[in-house]
């Protein structure tokens, strides 16, 4: 990006906090109406080809690049600074605010439930979980059925450390185990009745290939549930270079933007159910909790970001932080939540529908 540019003077600006929220989010604004404007161009059938096109270099491409970056960005990231802007559960994903549902702490307990509902998980089972972030979900099935088991697996050492801890706290240790792997190589030994991922799949590629390595860990009556934000109608890529693409270079390196029909295209190994949309207001209100708690809490924000970085750098990280959150609630509020939001789909292996 190039300092001397307007746009890149407005994000350094933004960074430093010089500028007021409103000028930042009336530049987010302009950025998601170019992007739709990008990705509308031509005719439906050009915008179809070009679908197809990511599909074709996505089954060429490996499950998914850039793990370093992804993990540096996010999951890396001291524990202390998610416990400070997160809710009590840790859910670093989209919440739910059905009516009667004004906070955050109600919210992500909404939406592990409705999760847990869609994806027909019941006592007994064995479940595995694909990127686990702080352990929301597998600490609440753990909670809620006293005779389900959960693997679950990070590529973060700090995350697996903090749902260990918190296991034990609540005396569920015994039927937990957490792994650290990297998804490209995890080969489980043993078959789930379920398996779920919950925004992971943002940070994957090759979605075919991924979906053909859980289709062979399901039971032979197992199901696949997934939870990923998505647009309604395009998918791209988030490119780690442009300096329109701060998204890209700092918090989605190697990532990309699903539509919300990509994984259906993708059937080869297990068959789509049923599929819902969340409307992308829950996750505009998500992130401006997130938001919020950050501008309460900033000494313990930056205290916790601290302790992975020198000095000279919390401020900028913080400032980075409070852009990153704008801009999810921006993205998912646009157009009262209609142009970006999350999808959730139940997958079937081959035969058992």
């Amino acid at each position: 990006m190039s300092a001397s540019s307007p746009l890149g003077r407005g994000i350094e600006l933004a960074e430093r906090g010089v500028l007021p929220d409103l000028a930042v989010r009336v530049g987010i604004r302009r950025l998601l109406a170019e992007r739709l404007r990008a990705e509308a161009r031509g005719s439906p059938d050009d915008q179809e080809e070009r679908k197809q096109a990511l599909l074709a270099d996505a089954a060429r491409s490996p499950i998914a690049v850039a793990q370093a970056a992804a993990n540096a960005q996010h999951y890396e990231v001291p524990p202390e600074f998610f416990r400070v802007v997160l809710g009590p559960r840790l859910k670093y994903s989209a919440a739910y605010f059905p009516p009667g549902v004004r906070t955050l702490a109600d919210a992500e307990e909404a939406m592990l439930a409705l999760s847990t509902e869609r994806a027909l998980i019941q006592d007994g089972m064995r479940v595995l979980e694909l990127g686990c972030g702080w352990g929301s979900l597998s600490l609440y099935l753990l909670e809620r059925f006293r005779s389900l088991r959960v693997t679950a697996v990070s590529n973060s050492a700090p995350q697996r450390l903090a749902i260990e801890q918190r296991a034990r706290q609540l005396g569920v240790s015994d039927r937990l185990e957490v792994l650290t792997r990297d998804v490209t190589d995890f080969e489980p030994q043993a078959r789930f009745d379920r398996v779920v991922s919950v925004e992971m799949l943002e940070h994957v590629r090759n979605h075919a290939e991924l979906l053909q390595r859980i289709a062979g860990w399901l039971a032979s009556d197992g199901r696949l549930f997934v939870h990923v934000f998505c647009h309604r109608s395009f998918a791209y890529p988030f490119e780690s270079e442009g300096e329109d693409n701060w998204m890209g270079q700092h918090f989605f390196t190697g990532g990309m933007m699903p539509s919300f029909d990509y994984l259906a295209l993708q059937q080869r190994d297990l068959v789509l159910e049923r599929r819902w949309a969340v409307g992308g207001e829950h996750y505009a209100r998500t992130a401006r909790w997130w938001l919020a708690n950050l501008d309460a809490k900033r000494v313990a924000a930056a205290r916790a970001l601290g302790l992975a970085l020198p000095p000279r750098e919390v401020e900028r990280a913080l400032g980075r932080w409070r852009i990153f959150f704008l801009a999810c609630e921006e993205l998912f509020g646009h157009r009262g939540g209609s142009e970006w939001h999350v999808g959730h789909y139940r997958f079937a292996p081959r035969g058992e529908r």
